[in-house]
């Protein structure tokens, strides 16, 4: 930690907010002609690099000047008066919650850039790209920061736009029926979603967040607690996204473009479930307690839904495509998350957090990989990818297989990833064994922990029932263990085929976006202390009110 004062926290925190939109107006700029570079599309790249590497330094320094001694104060604050006659409030600040998921989307941000700026997005001009870009960074920053109820809604809403252009116009076969899913979605969910926050900043008086955390539900009756929760939840389980409401995110990842799937699943879910623990936990608490149950049960669907449709894609013969795979591994992986929030326990909400973050780590890291192997191959088609390697090798006998050509529908584009691509295929082996929650990367933890939560659910809360869905969940950690392992013998392992194409090993700016990725997923389940100390007495604070 380094002495700051408060006012230079405040103008990072700030920062953070405001810069990404003023990069986002400056790229839609002509170049200056001394900073063309080769071309004004370099030139634009290169701005997207440059305003989200200065974010991330901006979100590092924060990191670093916050208080590690008093997590659940919130630190940087600034509170200034925005809507006098509806008592709306420019109120940001941030705590031992939201300051992980503030460094997360910087840091997956600025790995976004980067990759563009050295793979640029196939279609129209890289200046709305950037643009686009760089809008999303600072509504998902702001939906982090803000502490009014009113502006949350705006920032949660703020994504929908840029995130549906760079899945329409940037994304692959099928994105513009992704792109009106997504955004359909998110909408009728937000609507419902308004509705609540609206009745609980008029019936309790204030839409502050803090406030509201503070009064810990005192003046809200029950039914008006179990009314907002349901409006609200809705619209918060669209985002993150929980069964049965997540058909929208297998398409949208499936079409988006590989930076999109990146923010979409390692930033823009978290936003979700961010709401249940920063808004419903401590506003509703008995309303929340009504409905625990029914959030824990689906949770547990979706994480066996989750692990399920991704055996039927991973299986030979069923022409999966390796980021619906990832998407729907998503599912599952958001279901822990869901299960540890709703134990509304601090071993189970410390558990959602540390998932949040390690998903988004490990889901960010996959994407970028499948990403590079669809730049190589052509195709994430998983039977194309494997073919050789599941023993088909006398489909491309012959003069055509020693020649280096193949049969039509027989490529042997991935087969043998070790063998072929050896740095490639070890880090895609890092992330899915990381993603099935190996113990001492990140993905173990937060999963654990959401299944002590249910062992021992919260007062009010049935254990038998929550013995149930812990009973599911660990069933859905060893589904998640076998399909991951399935991936992973049948796109890495086997022997290279004769005179194969050559296959392209890891480039260096690609281990330059991929290490931050690998370091942390390491780092974060090696020492977990450092983030659930930082969690921890916020979760607390939190589930009990009490003065911030």
């Amino acid at each position: 930690m380094i002495d700051i004062s408060e006012s230079v926290m405040q103008f990072l925190l700030a920062f953070l907010l405001v810069g990404p939109l003023l990069g986002a107006a400056a790229a839609l700029l002509p170049a200056p002609p001394g900073l063309r570079g080769k071309s004004p599309d370099q030139a634009v790249l290169r701005h997207g690099v440059t305003v989200t590497g200065a974010v991330l330094v901006a979100a590092i320094v924060l990191a670093l000047g916050f208080d590690h001694d008093q997590p659940s104060k919130m630190q940087a604050t600034t509170d200034i008066s925005w809507i006098p006659a509806l008592d709306v409030r420019i109120h940001l600040g941030t705590d031992g919650i939201s300051l992980p998921l503030l460094v997360l989307t910087a840091l997956l941000t600025f790995l976004s850039a980067l990759h563009t700026y050295f793979k640029p997005p196939a279609g129209p001009s890289p200046k709305a790209f950037v643009a686009l870009l760089l809008v999303l960074e600072s509504g998902t920053l702001a939906a982090f920061a803000v502490l009014d109820l009113i502006l949350f809604f705006l920032a949660f809403e703020m994504v929908l736009i840029p995130m549906y252009f760079l899945i329409a116009r940037w994304g692959g076969e099928g994105r513009a029926e992704a792109a009106w899913k997504f955004v359909l979605y998110t909408l009728l969910g937000s609507v419902v979603m308004l509705l609540g926050l609206l009745l609980i900043g008029i019936k309790a008086g204030t839409f502050d967040m803090v406030a509201l955390a503070t009064d810990n539900g005192r003046s809200l009756t029950v039914s008006v607690q179990i009314i907002a929760v349901l409006a609200i939840g809705i619209g918060l389980a669209v985002k993150t996204p929980m069964w049965p409401l997540h058909s929208w995110l297998p398409d949208a990842h499936t079409a988006a473009p590989t930076v999109g799937s990146v923010l979409l699943a390692g930033v823009l879910l978290k936003m979700g479930t961010y709401g249940f623990v920063r808004i419903l936990l401590p506003a509703a608490p008995d309303g929340f307690r009504t409905f625990a149950p029914y959030l824990a049960a689906f949770a547990v669907v979706g994480i066996i839904y989750g692990s399920l449709a991704c055996l039927a894609l991973a299986k030979e013969g069923a022409k999966g495509d390796l980021k619906r795979l990832i998407a729907y591994s998503s599912v599952g992986h958001m279901g822990f998350v869901l299960l540890g929030i709703a134990t509304m326990t601090p071993t189970g909400v410390n558990g959602a957090l540390f998932a949040n973050i390690a998903h988004g780590l490990i889901t960010g890291l996959l994407f970028f990989l499948v990403g590079a192997l669809k730049d190589r191959t052509g195709t994430v088609d998983l039977d194309v990818l494997s073919r050789l390697s599941s023993g088909l090798r006398s489909a491309t006998s012959g003069p055509a297989a020693t020649s280096g050509s193949a049969v039509p529908g027989r490529l042997p584009t991935g087969a043998a990833l070790y063998g072929r691509a050896p740095r490639l295929g070890g880090l895609l082996a890092f992330a899915a064994v990381a993603s099935l929650g190996l113990p001492g990367l990140a993905g173990f933890w937060g999963e654990m922990l959401a299944l002590f939560g249910a062992f021992d659910p919260a007062a009010g809360l049935s254990r038998p029932a929550f013995l149930v869905f812990m009973s599911i969940g660990a069933f859905g950690t060893l589904l998640t263990a076998a399909y991951l392992l399935v991936v992973v013998r049948r796109v890495c392992m086997g022997a290279p085929p004769e005179q194969a194409p050559a296959l392209t090993d890891v480039r260096g700016h690609e281990f330059a976006a991929w290490t931050p990725l690998v370091v942390l997923t390491v780092v974060t389940g090696l020492w977990p202390g450092a983030l659930i100390g930082l969690t921890d007495p916020a979760v607390q604070q939190l589930l009990t009110g009490g003065t911030r």
